[in-house]
């Protein structure tokens, strides 16, 4: 207890600098996720991104990020286990913050879009089995984490896969692309409002003090759904029908113009996603912290999170974006398969709905992963031609580096910190 005593104070300052790290690295990284497809389909450009991503993932952070956060806090480690050496939970969320945070740098550097979600369960697993042993994991929570890897793709993708067939039948298969866009695109942008309003509203409002039933926030998203669709028409009258352009392998350059529309509601709901569920990677380590020191050394006390920590972690993602993210934007939107506004938009729906679902019910899943799951989707959708399986080799290697690169950095840094402060 006395090394709590001691130096409370100094793991707070040190959880907070770490944690804003591990944020600048989601930002820097995982946000080209959120962005990729709207730049890759040419919907909007990398500073409008930039802009939907800051005003939007800070959002998500703050209003829907804490249900992810307990499972990150909690979840992972069993802490019974360490109820008489509570600052080795300490070290360990300070040494697998700054394990993530140091892989999320090499990563974005070198443009591999990777998990950030593997790289800060990878160093909790990690420091827990080498500084505490095997017991000391909650390898219930770990293996539904590690489930969750594999069906948010294939949830994803096959959500995205049903989405794009429907663009196909109800607009491009038309005798008349234009006025089929024009007629059923509204419904697309009321479901993009409806689905993120919807899953705020029963799971993420709780920690601001607004608390609804099931019943209001459904009237409520459907109302949200509605303004929204509004807007989107209006937006959409501007557009002209354009001409049949030679060459042009998707025929009708005025229905992807109508799309572009959808595509800059669909940015945000996925920006808004992005911020619910993955803050948690940077924000849950910093709250066991700073809940340990407030509570002199009580593990899983029931201390609040202060909300102040959301919006650092919030903060953190926006400020690594605006810094580094374009590197990793480039890669995501033009890498895996070619995009345009209607296929982007299927995949960026499908991704935002698997991963707003996922945080309503607590449960960290890969972005990355649910991202390119429909990706490939919307790509199998036209056939396996439509893949680049060279680049999508690449980047399911830089997803199995980062779980031992994450582990092995974070056993590094725990080590040291027990050096430091004495064990």
């Amino acid at each position: 207890m006395s090394i709590i005593a001691q130096y409370g104070d100094v793991f707070i300052i040190l959880a907070c600098v770490f944690g804003f790290f591990m944020a600048w690295g989601v930002g820097a990284n995982d946000v080209a996720n959120a962005m990729g497809t709207s730049v890759g389909s040419k919907a909007i450009t990398i500073k409008q991104a930039i802009l939907i991503a800051v005003v939007f993932e800070f959002l998500g952070a703050w209003l829907a990020g804490g249900q992810v956060t307990e499972t990150i806090r909690k979840g992972i480690i069993d802490p019974a286990l360490l109820t008489n050496d509570p600052h080795l939970l300490v070290y360990g969320m300070l040494a697998s913050l700054l394990a993530a945070g140091l892989w999320l740098l090499i990563a974005s550097a070198k443009g591999w879009p990777v998990s950030t979600t593997h790289s800060i369960v990878g160093a909790i697993v990690g420091f827990a089995i080498a500084g505490l042993g095997v017991d000391s994991v909650g390898w219930t929570k770990v293996s539904q984490i590690a489930a969750s890897w594999i069906v948010s793709p294939l949830l994803a993708g096959t959500i995205g896969f049903v989405l794009f067939r429907s663009v196909q039948v109800l607009i491009f298969e038309n005798s008349d692309p234009f006025a089929a866009a024009k007629r059923y695109v509204p419904g697309y942008i009321f479901l993009v409002g409806f689905i993120i309003a919807m899953v705020t509203m029963v799971k993420g409002l709780k920690h601001v003090g607004l608390d609804l039933g099931f019943l209001q926030s459904l009237m409520l998203s459907a109302v949200i759904g509605v303004i929204i669709m509004v807007l989107g028409i209006l937006l959409e009258n501007r557009i002209g029908r354009g001409k049949k352009e030679t060459g042009d392998s998707f025929n009708f350059s005025g229905v992807e113009r109508v799309f572009g529309v959808l595509m800059m509601f669909t940015a945000c709901a996925m920006a808004f996603a992005h911020g619910s569920n993955d803050v948690a990677n940077a924000v849950g380590p910093l709250a066991a912290v700073v809940s340990v020191v407030q509570t002199h050394g009580e593990i899983g006390g029931s201390a609040a999170l202060p909300w102040w920590i959301l919006v650092l972690g919030g903060g953190g993602i926006v400020v690594g974006l605006v810094t580094y993210g374009h590197r990793v934007i480039a890669t995501v939107g033009t890498g895996i398969t070619e995009l345009t506004p209607s296929r982007g938009f299927a995949a960026t729906l499908a991704a935002a709905t698997t991963v707003v679902l996922a945080s309503g019910t607590g449960l960290p899943i890969s972005t990355t992963h649910t991202l390119v799951g429909a990706v490939l989707g919307v790509g199998l959708a036209r056939g396996m031609a439509a893949l680049n399986l060279r680049v999508l080799g690449t980047i399911v290697m830089s997803w199995l580096i980062t779980l031992p690169a994450g582990a092995g950095l974070s056993i590094l840094f725990f080590f040291t910190f027990k050096g430091m402060f004495g064990s």
